[in-house]
């Protein structure tokens, strides 16, 4: 999913716990002028750097999934959650400008190989 707007807030990164790192993006979506919508974004883990370069004002365009999940409280009481989360932050001002290209996260898996690997059979 894509979304255009303005950036409105940006956070710094926050080391949850241990293993998870996360930082927010607050975008004002103006599909009625009379009523902007201001959504939150999550950047988890190597995506947090997507919003090393964005300032707030900047016009930009989001791709994000949508993601949701239940959560029981001890009462039994069930709740659903909701989270946008992006993986692809494109600024609009320029982009007829070539060093606007969209960013992307970097791969977090490790694909380097060794002497041992190169054994293919052809």
């Amino acid at each position: 999913m894509e979304v255009k707007g303005k950036v409105h807030e940006v956070s710094a990164t926050q080391q949850v716990t241990d293993s998870l790192k996360k930082r927010e993006l607050i975008l004002e979506y103006i599909e009625n002028p009379q009523y902007p919508e201001y959504l939150k974004f999550e950047a988890i883990q190597d995506r947090c750097n997507l919003l090393d370069n964005v300032k707030v004002g900047d016009d930009v365009e989001v791709s994000f999934n949508l993601k949701g999940r239940p959560w029981t409280d001890k009462m039994g009481k069930k709740s659903y959650f909701n989270s946008l989360q992006l993986w692809r932050v494109t600024p609009l001002a320029a982009a007829n400008n070539a060093s606007a290209a969209p960013q992307y996260a970097a791969p977090s898996a490790d694909i380097s190989s060794s002497a041992d690997d190169d054994d293919l059979p052809f």
